[in-house]
């Protein structure tokens, strides 16, 4: 995307890497919390959730924390409606953007376990007779891991300067989202960034083409196999397909008053319709969410147990970002930051006009926290600490709590 239109997932992926916590303590191994020990975690959770939304005065936030047990703490604070004064509660519900790459990472680890496709397949395999696939970079070479990584040098389309018109357009006049093919159009015959698997480029166009790879493979529609793989299983009920304007139980989003979009800082009508069409993000998001949801999920995504066979290998897999970062790799739709002070940690950020969102996992001690807070202003522009200090204090918590 050009320089007068910011970039929806360049944001969240800069939220993703650049938020490492600050992890200040050694971790001891984790026992189980009991009943007085989970209330206190409970009430620790609503006060840092309390004390935050009074020192920065954003709208509204949910949080949780799933221990080691698998047990689910969350809370909220502040306001899912600011106009309307409508609480916001731990049921409400916020677009999780670019978080939704995992349940996409996810869902092709699923499939190769069914023996229907694997990482080592060529893309032309599955996307070869379409009309346009001659005129992807690196066409002949990419290999479904490479679209897993951010490996395949791919540009990325929301990256374009024609791709920010159109986006911009869309969403000032309330037209309905560009069809992924679409999107990809806007990368055709453009070089590629890299040869594939050389290098490392963040890339919501590459997780595109993995959509239509996964329901070439599978022969059923994306959104229906991650509600049979994993939503429906995992009684993830809160948590749904973000493809149309009215979400029930989405809480209201606010944005930066004067935005390249032309969106008003309210990004919900009074009748609770989104301004603008989140069908957009589909595979390089394309859902929303909870954070009780967000943790049960990492939960089980990062502790092994999301699908029946064997997978922790190959989803923390990863391929190094950058060599200024020799301790961040991204596996199969997950960062990975190899060496922190509290240990691994597995996770992914999320951003989207209105929303920023959190997952984070602290192997060592097993615990899993995510977050999800209704507004971007002051986040996206760097004017505001609030993202990792809430990330750091919910660290400091769950990881102290679990390993008492």
């Amino acid at each position: 995307m050009g320089s007068d239109h910011p970039s929806l997932l360049s944001m969240k992926e800069n939220t993703l890497l650049r938020f490492i916590p600050a992890l200040l303590f050694a971790i001891s191994a984790a026992a189980p919390l009991q009943a007085q020990d989970t209330t206190r975690l409970s009430d620790g959770l609503q006060s840092v959730l309390d004390t935050l939304h009074d020192r920065y005065g954003f709208p509204g936030a949910t949080a949780a924390i799933a221990l080691p047990d698998g047990t689910v703490i969350a809370a909220a604070t502040g306001l899912a409606d600011v106009e309307v004064g409508i609480p916001m509660t731990p049921d409400s519900r916020m677009l999780a953007a670019s978080i939704g790459k995992t349940f996409v990472a996810a869902t092709v680890l699923a499939l190769e376990n069914e023996g229907l496709l694997r990482q080592s397949d060529l893309a032309s395999q599955y996307l070869g007779d379409r009309d346009w696939f001659d005129r992807l970079p690196n066409h002949d070479t990419i290999m479904i891991g490479h679209l897993l990584h951010h490996s395949a040098g791919l540009p990325d389309h929301v990256h374009t300067e024609a791709f920010g018109a159109a986006m911009a357009a869309q969403m000032q006049s309330g037209g309905d989202a560009l069809a992924p093919e679409a999107a990809i159009g806007f990368i055709l015959d453009a070089d590629p960034l890299f040869p594939a698997g050389t290098g490392w480029a963040y890339s919501d166009t590459g997780y595109f083409l993995l959509g239509l790879i996964i329901e070439k493979a599978a022969g059923s529609p994306f959104y229906d196999l991650v509600a049979e793989q994993f939503l429906t299983p995992r009684a993830l009920r809160g948590t749904s397909p973000s493809d149309r304007r009215t979400l029930p139980g989405l809480a209201v989003g606010y944005t930066v008053e004067g935005n390249p979009f032309g969106i008003p800082p309210r990004t919900m009508d009074m009748q609770g319709r989104l301004l603008w069409d989140p069908a957009m993000e589909w595979t390089g998001g394309g859902l929303l969410s909870t954070s009780r949801d967000l943790a049960a999920w990492g939960h089980a995504l990062f502790g092994g147990s999301a699908m029946p066979a064997p997978y922790l290998d190959r989803l923390l897999d990863g391929v190094s970002i950058s060599p200024d970062a020799p301790g961040v790799l991204y596996g199969a739709g997950v960062a990975i930051y190899a060496d922190t002070p509290r240990g691994p940690v597995y996770g992914h950020g999320g951003w989207i006009p209105g929303y920023v969102s959190s997952l984070r996992h602290y192997a060592t001690p097993g615990v899993t926290v995510a977050f999800q807070i209704n507004t971007d202003v002051g986040i996206v522009d760097d004017s505001t600490d609030l993202v990792p200090e809430l990330e750091a204090a919910l660290a400091d918590l769950a990881v102290t709590k679990a390993s008492q």
